[in-house]
């Protein structure tokens, strides 16, 4: 039995210049259901429940 490989890729990130933003994981077939995510202005990122894609907020907290 072969072991699991132990790299994962990393959540996809993203930078965007608004508090309000949409995630469909991409559309298509290999998507999700669109969902509307708000960044939260204390942490200044949001990550998609669906994908893990991370919305991060440019000049926000997180956004070094």
């Amino acid at each position: 039995m072969a072991a699991a490989s132990s790299h994962m890729t990393p959540p996809e990130t993203e930078i965007v210049t608004k508090e309000r933003i949409s995630c469909d994981g991409g559309g298509g077939a290999l998507g999700h259901p669109r969902v509307w995510l708000s960044v939260d202005p204390v942490d200044g990122y949001v990550e998609c429940g669906y994908c893990d894609k991370k919305f991060i907020l440019k000049g926000g907290p997180a956004d070094t």
